[in-house]
């Protein structure tokens, strides 16, 4: 996806009986953040500080949600650990491929396919408006509070 596109027909598996789609996002803001991995260091920062920041995105007229390849059980169990309050999606690939984040990596020279940390913004009409790729979690999540402040 790049900057202009609109977020059309996807759904988000959130749960076993909770699926949102697009449709049910429209009139809000949306900050879609995807992560590598459950439980790990960078991804639990990330995450319990969207957490703490959700009120302020709140009063903002958006909604955020975590997407990684995790499946909703382990996301269950990440949520409750850490008491965190924002959904998190279990995408098996479409949604990771449409947005181009599922990428070639490589740690200690042995190469390997996996989440590229990044966000994407979308107004109320759910229109993408800005990415952020390859994020570095310090300082991240308050950057893009302080880009949601600035909308309109």
């Amino acid at each position: 996806m790049n900057v202009g596109d609109k977020l059309n027909d996807l759904e988000f598996k959130v749960d076993e009986d909770k699926i949102i789609n697009s449709k049910d996002l429209k009139g809000h803001n949306l900050v879609l953040y995807f992560y590598p991995k459950d439980d790990t260091p960078g991804c639990t920062v990330e995450a319990t500080e969207f957490s703490k920041t959700k009120n302020k995105f709140s009063k903002l007229n958006t909604k955020i949600f975590g997407v990684s390849k995790d499946n909703i059980e382990k996301h269950k169990k990440f949520i409750t650990k850490h008491s965190l309050t924002i959904d998190l999606i279990s995408d098996d690939g479409p949604i990771c491929k449409k947005f181009g984040v599922w990428v070639e990596k490589s740690m200690y020279g042995k190469k390997y396919m996996g989440i590229e940390r990044a966000t994407f913004i979308f107004n109320s009409d759910l229109k993408l408006i800005k990415v952020w790729r390859n994020v570095k979690v310090k300082g991240h999540v308050e950057e893009v509070l302080n880009f949601v402040k600035n909308l309109d």
